[in-house]
């Protein structure tokens, strides 16, 4: 494949990155993008129905943030230290368990390091193991006297993006998830379903099929794109799992003739794993696929999506789906018009 990454690139002013939710989920403003005739509409989210092709599969993420965020401090010392736990434990057994974590500050977390993580009376203890030469990954050893999810939800923080510039407040705990979240081990939240309230998916269910897959969306997502995935065409792995329903429902859809909606770039992604083989078929496992100019979409027909990164490998698949000259005259439309961008930001459907 060949591109021109700068082509997905654009200038953002810093004030259209959203540090808040909007007052209601469904009063994010939209664009409809449609890919056939090149036009662009602005309107609300709570107006999306309109815009729907009759018939079309809703596709929607399940995945549900995890508490993954922990600050505490040296065992013995006033030292702070924060810790992002990169694939929360979900096993129901307490005990030791090894994690890999992005922690800060580096100099206090060397390898042999006691931590404590404390809420009230709920306390996890950890100890360093390893460190990964120059960058912040750590590999810690925590010590859970209850089941871990548990423990992490009395103790841990909601994991906002490193573009939120602002401590993570008790609001965050709901605005941060979708109304339709259920399986939990996400340290990132699949931000395009967040402007769903539930009488909206409601209503939209009334006159559309819905079906759930899982991805569980990793710190990967933030990470600018390296020379290797580039040159590889490969992106970090995810957990995915689609199932056999989500599958059938993805078939009978295109039996139909009807367009398969992805809600987020994390649920284009799925069906697009599922799909390799040439049809969709139900897959469960680790996904790197890298989605990126010259992709032929198997399972995806329309996408809800948030406005991304410059020249992420979010921005690629969205430019992937969409075209080049498309995607630029819609961002540079929504950067004229004040758009919201990025995980509290606005969003956009394209058709």
């Amino acid at each position: 494949m060949s591109f021109d990454l700068n082509d997905y690139a654009y200038e953002l002013p810093q004030g259209l990155i959203a540090q808040e939710p909007a007052p209601d989920r469904a009063s994010s403003r939209l664009m409809v993008v449609d890919r056939s005739y090149g036009t662009v509409t602005l309107a609300s989210f709570r107006e999306i129905g309109g815009f729907l092709p009759p018939g079309a599969l809703i596709v929607l993420n399940d995945a549900k943030v995890t508490p993954a965020r922990l600050l505490g401090h040296k065992k013995n010392s006033a030292g702070k230290v924060e810790l992002l736990i990169l694939e929360p434990p979900l096993s129901p057994e307490a005990g030791p368990r090894d994690c890999e974590c992005l922690g800060k500050p580096g100099r206090s977390l060397r390898p042999g390091t006691e931590l404590t993580f404390k809420n009230g009376p709920s306390e996890l203890p950890a100890l360093v193991l390893s460190a990964q030469g120059g960058s912040a990954r750590r590999l810690v050893r925590f010590f859970f006297k209850d089941p871990p999810l548990a423990v992490l939800g009395a103790l841990g923080h909601v994991p906002l993006p490193p573009y939120v510039k602002r401590p993570d407040r008790d609001e965050d705990f709901e605005r941060y998830q979708t109304v339709y979240a259920k399986s939990p081990g996400a340290v990132a939240a699949p931000t395009a379903g967040l402007h769903f309230t539930p009488a909206l998916l409601a209503d939209l269910k009334t006159r559309h099929p819905v079906a759930e897959i899982t991805l569980r969306v990793g710190a990967g997502t933030f990470a600018p794109l390296t020379p290797d995935q580039l040159s590889q065409g490969r992106l970090h792995a995810e957990f995915v799992e689609v199932g056999e329903v989500a599958a059938l429902a993805v078939r009978e859809a295109q039996s139909r003739g009807e367009r398969v909606l992805a809600v987020g770039t994390t649920s284009a992604r799925a069906l697009e794993w599922a799909a390799e083989g040439g049809h969709i078929t139900p897959r469960r496992g680790e996904c790197d696929l890298f989605i990126r100019p010259g992709h032929e979409f198997g399972a995806v027909g329309a996408m809800i999506t948030n406005f991304h990164l410059p020249g992420s490998s979010l921005a690629l698949l969205v430019g992937a789906f969409m075209g080049r000259p498309l995607f630029r005259k819609a961002y540079d439309l929504a950067v004229a018009e004040g758009f919201r961008f990025y995980s509290y930001g606005d969003a956009m459907l394209i058709l």
